[in-house]
């Protein structure tokens, strides 16, 4: 009795983890997205795709830095056919620079708001679209409430979503999967070689559901984000989850 009681309750964690977005090497065959170590923080080591993923990013160079690693995540998304949204209330992005994450401007519908409100009402209904690869969403906040709504929603479509939240205020408690924090580090070009080395970034998963929050700092070097090799640290950050919530 308590072997079928342990395989009930080890059911029910795969089940209740399939449902937030979170799935098994065993039975998925969507290819996954490839993030080196980092995927090791996550459930089952697979990013959690059909989720709504937030990332704060209150600082105008902060805002550019997750800028071009979500396009890198939404690019891969991409892959598999579909198109991807980005919707926003004051949008500074320069479409042809997604090129250089592997994604085609046509391949994007821009949606640009004014009010709050309607940016969230256009996130949740384009959320609702199964064709869609990839939702990308800059607001100044979402409260848990809103968040929750688009957790379910996402659940039922199994359409990715990524919030930019760009206010300076303290971030507030959300039912997001996980909560990201990027920031832009120092490119290094090959000695007597000229120009602009390939774009870096230091990368925070500060919260993640059922995982292990990380730090490490990343690449995107010939089509594909790497871990700067001496560099990467996999602690776990507790401090910064209790801040966070």
């Amino acid at each position: 009795m308590p072997a079928v009681k342990a395989d009930i309750i080890s059911q029910l964690q795969q089940d209740i983890l399939r449902i937030q977005g979170f799935r098994s090497k065993l039975t998925d065959t969507i290819p996954d997205i490839d993030l080196g170590p980092v995927n090791t923080a996550f459930p089952n080591a697979i990013f959690p795709t059909g989720a709504v993923h937030e990332f704060l990013c209150a600082f105008r160079e902060h805002a550019a830095a997750t800028t071009g690693f979500v396009s890198v995540l939404a690019g891969n998304l991409m892959q598999r056919g579909g198109a991807c949204i980005w919707i926003s209330v004051a949008r500074t992005l320069f479409p042809p620079s997604l090129k250089t994450f592997g994604i085609e401007p046509d391949r994007v519908i821009f949606i640009d708001l004014q009010r709050i409100k309607d940016a969230l009402w256009a996130l949740e209904e384009a959320l609702k679209c199964p064709g869609i690869a990839a939702v990308i969403a800059e607001i100044p906040e979402i409260s848990f409430t809103q968040s929750r709504r688009l957790q379910l929603v996402v659940e039922q479509s199994k359409v990715t979503g990524f919030i930019l939240r760009t206010s300076a205020r303290a971030a507030s408690t959300t039912a997001c999967v996980t909560r990201w924090k990027i920031t832009s580090l120092p490119s290094e070009l090959e000695d007597g070689m000229p120009g602009v080395g390939y774009p870096r970034w230091h990368v925070e998963l500060l919260k993640v559901r059922n995982g292990r929050p990380g730090a490490w700092k990343m690449e995107w070097a010939e089509g594909k984000c790497v871990v700067i090799p001496g560099n990467a640290t996999t602690a776990i950050i507790q401090e910064q989850q209790l801040k966070v919530g």
